[in-house]
């Protein structure tokens, strides 16, 4: 149930926008399907998007009820237009044909989640507790592994490094949407359902610093840029994934396997 201190309203758009980072980075993963630099990677990707598409299931399980108007996971999935997305830029960005840039997206989105979900399992919202508690987990992996493939680029010869360095830099100024505020993020914060993002941001800091430090990697100098994809504005890259990713609901709707 929604905790009694906080709006529906309000905890659906909570809820959905966790949903959309995890619905969308897990589609983002399945595009390395048979395209991974060996066998092990090929299928460790696809564990961590099967991982995040499982969270995204929860989340958007638990969206349809708070909204009430008959909607459920898949509806939410695959029949929203682009602008009612919440995701961040983050998560949208291609990847396919640079590793590098898969692995500087997924540790720094995961730098962010699992605090994120650590925080989350002392929700005043039972339900969102119930799902951080499981995904925790999960989200614990994607970090390890993308910090330790990290610091293979990073450590690794000196094109690899000049290529996971050009990475890192290519994705920070999108790295910093995460800890974005506005007045519904206030009221979850205020009612105990989502935690502060500015007191998540030092768990995130310490996480980059060191895998970067480890990777003999510098952290980029620059800052982060205003995020817009909580407002529903995305870059050109998410239009592109939803009609790949929704076609065959939209072609076959209602259709059952």
């Amino acid at each position: 149930m929604a905790s009694p201190q906080v709006s529906s309203v309000d905890l659906f758009e909570g809820v959905l926008r966790m949903a959309d980072d995890a619905l969308i980075l897990s589609h983002r993963m399945t595009e390395w399907a048979s395209w991974a630099p060996q066998l092990e990677e090929d299928m460790a990707l696809a564990n961590i998007a099967l991982d995040l598409l499982g969270q995204a299931r929860l989340l958007l399980t638990y969206a349809a009820e708070l909204e009430g108007a008959g909607r459920d996971e898949d509806a939410l999935a695959f029949l929203r237009p682009e602008r009612e997305f919440r995701c961040v830029l983050l998560v949208e960005q291609p990847t396919v044909h640079h590793f590098d840039r898969l692995i500087a997206v997924l540790l720094t989105f995961s730098a962010w989640w699992v605090p994120m979900l650590q925080s989350l399992t002392r929700s005043s919202d039972v339900r969102l507790a119930e799902i951080a508690a499981k995904s925790v987990k999960e989200a614990r992996y994607h970090l390890e592994h993308a910090a330790a493939w990290t610091n293979r680029l990073g450590d690794g010869t000196a094109y690899s490094r000049a290529r996971m360095q050009q990475a890192v830099d290519e994705i920070w100024p999108l790295a910093g949407d995460v800890f974005e505020a506005d007045e519904i993020t206030e009221r979850l914060v205020c009612a105990g359902v989502l935690p502060d993002p500015e007191a998540i941001r030092p768990a995130w800091d310490a996480a980059i610093d060191q895998v970067l430090a480890e990777a003999t990697l510098v952290r980029p100098a620059r800052g982060f840029r205003p995020g817009t994809g909580r407002r529903g504005v995305h870059s050109e890259h998410l239009g592109y994934l939803l009609a790949e990713m929704q076609s065959v609901h939209r072609m076959h709707p209602g259709a059952q396997w």
